[in-house]
């Protein structure tokens, strides 16, 4: 047993996002369908890790870094968005969010179904739906202890976390991919494409910006304020009908205090700094995600189970392709959206935006998937997902449970 402290750890993901940028940059296939370099990375180092467990070798993380890195990432989001342009936003957003809403309706019914023809019980397709796919493992672990607990069904926590990793490593695989089909079909910015206005950051994170000490450490304080408040703000509405998830506070309160500070003339977030510790936030949070993945969790799925998440890991591509892409405008924003809904529809947020970063990258800003995205995923997934799955719990099969 190799237990790796706070700072080996930090330092294994720092050289896993440096692995992940060489392959990315020697190894034509994943440049063509725009692996993001962390999963990359982390991907390599989790099959390593597989390898050295059959020696009788195990590696273990200290992962306690990795949810405040999460929570700093959500915190540069609220800290980049304005009111101005989440107005401008407003009808896009409305038709992502019914895409959004046709793929949870779909990926239950595609569990339930696969599962009953398996022979499986009908709540491990609902598991292997939307609870653990668009909602990750915060759902999924959440739902997992209802379902043993409420439907007395057996594993049900550890069939979650293994199906939410399976969709972790699946949206930030088939999301280049998808883009680079769909992009084909469209005309591209370009890189070199000057698109002032926000969250340009975001899009194209290896651009260079100027910053001085003093306003790195001013961006910083507001990351900090917006973790503790929402994190407090997180303790104060747990038990309540209003309850939310942490990341969702700490976005929510980002988008406050940048509006509520400019808005009274106090202070203008220099999206810049935001932008870089956003980016270095995500960077670090994915790769110490993949590269701690337990791998031996998806090899250990029953078959059937396997089946179902590879024919949802389909779904998604199809959807994603037919649906989503024509839905958001058939253009390159909605080929960029494509690839985010790829990340979020099978893992998570910060997956989408890492999917969006590698296309965006190769080909050109798209401000508005960087503003749709993020919403989304941060303030509407989680509470619409819900209301889905207990749409599904309604059904005579559950009820007869």
């Amino acid at each position: 047993m190799i237990e790796l402290d706070f700072y080996g750890t930090l330092v294994a993901a720092s050289l896993v996002l440096l692995l992940g940028r060489a392959l990315v940059a020697r190894v034509g296939f994943l440049r063509l369908y725009n692996i993001p370099e962390p999963v990359a990375g982390g991907l390599v180092v989790a099959v390593i890790l597989l390898a050295l467990r059959v020696l009788e070798v195990e590696v273990r993380f200290d992962t306690s870094l990795q949810t405040p890195l999460m929570l700093a990432f959500f915190a540069t989001i609220g800290l980049s968005a304005d009111f101005a342009s989440l107005k401008k936003g407003g009808r896009v957003v409305g038709l992502f969010l019914l895409a959004v809403i046709g793929l949870l309706v779909v990926q239950n019914a595609m569990g339930i179904g696969l599962a009953k023809i398996l022979g499986l019980d009908p709540l491990m397709g609902l598991l292997t739906g939307s609870i653990t796919l668009s909602g990750g493992h915060g759902t999924g672990a959440a739902w997992g202890a209802t379902f043993s607990e409420k439907f007395g069904l057996a594993s049900a926590s550890e069939l979650a976390m293994a199906s939410a990793t399976f969709g972790l490593v699946l949206g930030g695989l088939i999301g280049g991919p998808v883009a680079r089909l769909l992009i084909r079909r469209v005309q591209t910015p370009g890189c070199e494409h000057d698109m002032p206005r926000l969250p340009k950051g975001f899009e194209q994170p290896n651009k260079e910006r100027a910053i001085t000490p003093f306003s790195f450490i001013e961006t910083l304080a507001l990351i900090a304020v917006s973790l503790m408040a929402g994190n407090l703000l997180n303790g104060l509405l747990h038990g309540t009908a209003f309850e939310l998830p942490t990341f969702v506070c700490v976005l929510f309160v980002g988008v406050i205090l940048r509006n509520g500070l400019s808005a009274f003339g106090l202070y203008q977030v220099f999206e810049r700094e935001v932008s870089v510790l956003g980016n270095v936030s995500l960077s670090l949070f994915l790769a110490i995600a993949l590269m701690s993945l337990k791998l031996w969790d998806l090899a250990a799925l029953a078959l059937p189970i396997f089946i179902i998440l590879a024919a949802q890991a389909l779904v998604m591509a199809l959807f994603a392709i037919f649906v989503t892409f024509r839905v958001m405008g058939s253009n390159y924003d909605a080929a960029v959206l494509a690839a985010g809904h790829c990340g979020f529809g099978l893992g998570a947020t910060p997956t989408a935006i890492a999917n969006m970063q590698a296309v965006t990258q190769r080909y050109g800003p798209s401000q508005i998937a960087f503003l749709v995205v993020p919403m989304v995923g941060a303030f509407f997934i989680d509470i619409i997902n819900v209301i889905v799955i207990k749409f599904y719990l309604a059904l005579p099969f559950f009820a007869a449970a």
